[in-house]
């Protein structure tokens, strides 16, 4: 089968299309035709040793794909060849197969495009955990989301809505903001980019308050960080809930006092710990998604797709911050 190998750190450039033996599944595993691979920005920083998780190479990016069953393992039960699943895998889905653990598979729903099933369980799946059992976000509340035009951006736009939220949407340009609004933005805001000096921080903290109103977001959305999270986090309610959920600005260092002057509450959201602890839970969150997605509620949008041997130019374009939604790799028919 072919793969697309990280051999050595580094950046997409880096990355092999090379031959190597299809993989078997052991006990309760599924071997995977793999017909279509998302791109997260875990992708970015796994291939360069940059994330938590550190494979040994030579290995596959990609963690989030959908594929058709060809062979399944001893003691699976409910899953039959020809079957096509999404499912969440870690790394190792920009290769033609791949194996998974079945209880981490779920059915792509007949019809579907496995384009958008691909793009849909690491956004949608870590969001309604964010939103739902660490933001606690209610019906009529306020929601602000940072970085709203990417994957996850989006993915709270549409599930802040379903929930019944007023959604401001922070991105950092005019196309960006028409597509939060075309996924139902309440209100959109373009803030420039960092870094920020001091009399910027503060210009961005006044845009953010006066675009959630004078009572402050309920739950702020945020998978961007850096400099965005002091002004954004200025702007939260009285007793308000920020979600952190990603870094590709950098890390911020967020002054404590704020939070005590609101009485809020920072909260980690950390999906890949949930499923592990709570699978259950995370089921549920899952065929929530399934309804919706099957109602039109949530739809993964698609900003490009690449063939499996361009992989490296659809990490490379995430990278960028060019990305208007997902990005997929094609790799089956």
């Amino acid at each position: 089968m072919k793969a697309l190998l990280s051999t050595a750190p580094g950046g997409p450039e880096t990355l092999e299309l090379t031959e190597t033996d299809a993989p078997s599944p052991g006990r309760g595993q599924l071997a995977v035709r793999v017909l279509a691979c998302a791109i997260n920005y875990p992708d970015v920083l796994i291939i360069e040793d940059k994330y938590q998780v550190k494979p040994p190479r030579p290995f596959a990016p990609g963690a989030e794909i959908a594929g058709e069953v060809v062979q399944t393992g001893e003691g699976v039960t409910g899953w039959s060849e020809g079957d096509r699943l999404i499912a969440v895998t870690g790394f190792g889905g920009l290769a033609e197969r791949i194996v998974v653990d079945a209880q981490r598979a779920f059915r792509l729903p007949e019809g579907r495009d496995p384009v958008e099933g691909a793009a849909l369980l690491m956004t949608y799946a870590t969001t309604i955990h964010a939103l739902v059992d660490r933001g606690e976000l209610g019906e009529g509340q306020t929601l602000l989301v940072l970085g709203a035009a990417g994957g996850v951006g989006l993915a709270a736009v549409e599930i802040g809505k379903a929930l019944g939220a007023r959604v401001v949407a922070a991105v950092s340009t005019g196309d960006k903001a028409k597509a939060a609004r075309e996924a139902g933005a309440d209100e959109t805001l373009i803030y420039p980019r960092a870094p920020f000096d001091k009399d910027q921080s503060k210009a961005l903290s006044d845009e953010f308050k006066a675009a959630v109103g004078k009572g402050g977001a309920d739950v702020i959305y945020d998978p961007v960080g850096g400099d965005y999270c002091e002004p954004a986090l200025r702007s939260i309610g009285w007793e308000g809930r920020y979600l952190v959920v990603g870094f590709p600005a950098g890390i911020p260092r967020l002054p404590l006092n704020l939070t005590l002057l609101k009485s809020c509450d920072v909260r980690g959201v950390f999906w890949g710990g949930f499923v592990m602890r709570d699978p259950a839970a995370n089921a549920a969150h899952v065929e929530q998604l399934m309804r919706w997605w099957e109602g039109g509620t949530i739809t993964p949008r698609i900003d490009r797709t690449w063939p499996l041997a361009e992989g490296g130019e659809a990490i490379r374009w995430l990278a960028e911050r060019k990305a208007v939604g997902k990005v997929v790799v094609t790799v089956g028919e």
